[in-house]
């Protein structure tokens, strides 16, 4: 696990944006599917529903790695601030306490 945690330090805020808005679209598209088949009167399998626990779970992952990031400079730290606010606003959601100080922690020293 550490070594795993290494090679994400290296991963760049730009990509871990990108990994998280893919990740975002598949637990989109995963949805539309289930609604559509629904819609068909098909059956929801057990597959089907952990395959949409999987993707949901790739999307709180990779949305948390940037929660975490601590940004190297403003340009970093504006953008994460920038990203989450925008993430929650298309999202209509909101972050967990723990993870709003993080954000407000991590963004500190730059903002």
């Amino acid at each position: 696990m550490t070594e795993d945690f290494g090679m994400e330090a290296a991963v760049s805020l730009d990509a871990m944006i990108e990994r998280h808005i893919a990740a975002l679209l598949a637990t989109s598209e995963a949805v539309r599917e289930w609604d559509e088949r629904r819609a068909a009167g098909d059956v929801t399998n057990v597959a089907y529903a952990n395959a949409l626990l999987e993707v949901t779970k790739e999307e709180e992952a990779a949305r948390l790695r940037i929660v975490q990031h601590q940004p190297c400079d403003d340009r970093e730290s504006g953008l994460k601030l920038a990203y989450i606010a925008a993430y929650l606003f298309a999202t209509g959601g909101s972050l967990k306490q723990d993870e709003m100080e993080a954000v407000m922690r991590t963004a500190e020293p730059f903002a």
